[in-house]
């Protein structure tokens, strides 16, 4: 992957550098979705310019209410540079809208991004079990109905959105954002490669100091408020043994929820996390009587972190800091 990242910043490096000189065109106007993509742009456009960015602070990613200054912004933004439907739906279906408007990036779907897919958290094969016994049937009938509903409620499909939380998708969207802007503003291409270029160098050492922050508490068992952290466990080799709701914008059912507090007292789990814009007296309650512990908040989405450049390293350094703090009590 750093090879691949290591041509790509090549290549830009190469481009920029048949760039002719001259009187420079004006900077592109740069919209983001959500913090983390707004600090990576940042990083790439320097002191060239500032991108927007739609997310207020303390919203909610997954569901958000634009206000029309906002859309004003979208319209009249020469690109737009966001994670993609999946991690926003709500701006996809504004896009859709737009009459006026510039170039679409979905960093999702840029060449090179590893992406993962949620896993099945329940098989809910209960439909198959019960129908023997006729007195039981009806109660069977409502646990069932009761299971489907939280099935409907908890299940987590298609691609995983949170690419942002393994560095080395951060390093490619990095490459990608320089290359859109060198496209649109050549006369600056060689500064935005030279940024992108340095910005993954950094990253590249936060990554270290991360893992190396990570590496004690690797394969502890906890359990977060929702289902977002499958890059940062699988790129740092932790264990989310379970999340509270599967989305942002999704309500756990009570028979996820009596299941995951049965697994917790049953010791599945060191801590449990709560999170950044969620009322945290549901993990208070999913963990009276079990013995486990209550981390600190996590916040994936750097939603109530200061946007810039900076945001992306404090992003992932408070992450760390914030699991090793309860896990590596142990």
């Amino acid at each position: 992957m750093r090879y691949t990242i290591s041509l790509l910043f090549a290549s830009l490096a190469a481009a920029a550098s048949l760039v002719p000189t001259g009187a420079q065109a004006e900077v592109p106007r740069v919209m983001t979705d959500i913090p983390p993509v707004q600090s990576l742009a940042a990083q790439v456009m320097g002191d060239l310019g500032q991108p927007g960015l739609l997310l207020d602070a303390g919203a909610n990613a997954h569901d958000f209410q634009l206000r029309p200054s906002q859309v004003a912004d979208l319209a009249g933004a020469d690109l737009v540079i966001w994670v993609g439907p999946e991690m926003t739906p709500w701006l996809d279906r504004t896009l859709d809208g737009l009459t006026e408007g510039g170039t679409r990036l979905g960093l999702l779907a840029a060449p090179g991004t590893a992406t993962r897919t949620f896993a099945a958290e329940h098989d809910h094969d209960e439909a198959d079990a019960g129908h023997d016994n006729a007195e039981e049937g009806h109660e069977h009938a409502e646990a069932e109905a009761e299971t489907k509903a939280d099935a409907h409620d908890h299940a987590h499909e298609g691609v995983d959105p949170h690419a942002w939380l393994d560095p080395a998708n951060a390093q490619t969207w990095l490459a990608a954002i320089a290359a859109e802007l060198s496209r649109l503003d050549p006369d600056n291409a060689a500064i935005y490669a030279a940024n992108a270029q340095a910005a993954a160098g950094r990253i590249a050492e936060l990554d270290a100091t991360v893992a190396a922050r990570l590496q004690p508490v690797a394969g502890k068992p906890f359990v977060v408020f929702h289902d977002a952290y499958g890059y940062l466990a699988h790129h740092y080799g932790l264990t989310v043994a379970g999340a509270i709701s599967a989305g942002d914008a999704a309500s756990p059912g009570a028979a996820h929820l009596k299941e995951l507090q049965a697994s917790l007292a049953a010791g599945a789990a060191l801590c449990i996390f709560p999170e950044a814009n969620h009322d945290p007296k549901l993990v208070e309650i999913m963990v009276d009587g079990t013995g486990v512990k209550v981390g600190g908040t996590l916040d994936p989405a750097g939603s109530s972190m200061t946007p810039g450049p900076d945001l992306y390293a404090a992003l992932l350094t408070g992450l760390a800091e914030t699991l090793t703090a309860c896990l590596a009590e142990d």
